[in-house]
């Protein structure tokens, strides 16, 4: 029995659209920030630290590819934090999202943490990342070209817990196919089969209450052409509203 309808209460008629922001823009430098692709469906864009500068004004998603405490204090408004890591980097990773004497210097936003497995990473590793970062308070991310098996066992912890996840996509096809596997994951369908193979009208299909459901855990969407991204989600009937 799907447990997808079930998972909030009703909410009054004045709320957001529930695919409002699913997407963020990944930018190059700073130039294509005032660029970047407009619409309901995009939440802030995404920047690495090194590229910041004191011109933009707009909130961003702030990659840290630098100290955090080396960011220009009088840089943009910060939606939220990603950083990259290695399995072995992992703890230093989200030490970053705690407080206290072995970080005196905490995030002012959320953090989202992406790993990156090595040839080493044994079978399950996906699962048992996503449960520690979620456990410390950051946002657990999905990588580009995740595998089937590597999907399940992330969402396998997601799909049962309080805490949301990023994702980023390689394309459009790959944004539908982690919606679509999501929404398995919520529903206790198979999730690697809902990857491998999404069915469109899943997503699409979603009342409004389900599609808010889906979107407190999948947050965000990071997408590199953010053109393509959106043309092939609405091609699919996924915009920035649901289904009534």
């Amino acid at each position: 029995m799907s447990t997808l309808l079930t998972l909030h209460p009703p909410t009054p008629s004045d709320r957001q659209p529930p695919f409002t922001g699913l997407l963020s823009q990944r930018c190059p430098d700073a130039a294509a920030v005032p660029r970047r692709r407009l619409g309901a469906i995009f939440g802030p864009p995404v920047l690495a630290a090194s590229a910041l500068g004191s011109g933009l004004d707009h909130p961003v998603v702030v990659v840290l590819d630098v100290a955090p405490d080396t960011l220009p204090s009088d840089g943009p408004a910060v939606a939220r934090f990603d950083i990259d890591c290695s399995l072995e980097q992992l703890d230093d990773a989200i030490e970053l999202s705690l407080s206290g004497e072995s970080n005196p210097h905490p995030l002012t936003a959320p953090l989202a943490v992406f790993v990156a497995p090595d040839d080493h990473a044994e079978a399950g590793w996906a699962a048992e990342v996503a449960t520690r970062i979620a456990d410390a308070g950051a946002y657990p991310g999905l990588r580009a070209g995740p595998s089937p098996d590597e999907v399940a066992d992330f969402l396998a912890v997601l799909a049962h817990s309080d805490a949301g996840f990023v994702a980023r996509a390689a394309s459009g096809a790959e944004a539908l196919a982690i919606l679509a596997a999501t929404v398995a994951a919520l529903r206790g369908d198979d999730v690697r089969a809902a990857f491998a193979a999404p069915d469109p009208t899943r997503v699409a299909g979603l009342n409004q209450d389900a599609a808010e459901a889906l979107r407190t855990v999948l947050l965000s969407i990071e997408v590199d052409d953010a053109e393509g991204a959106e043309r092939h989600l609405a091609a699919h009937g996924i915009t920035a509203t649901a289904a009534p």
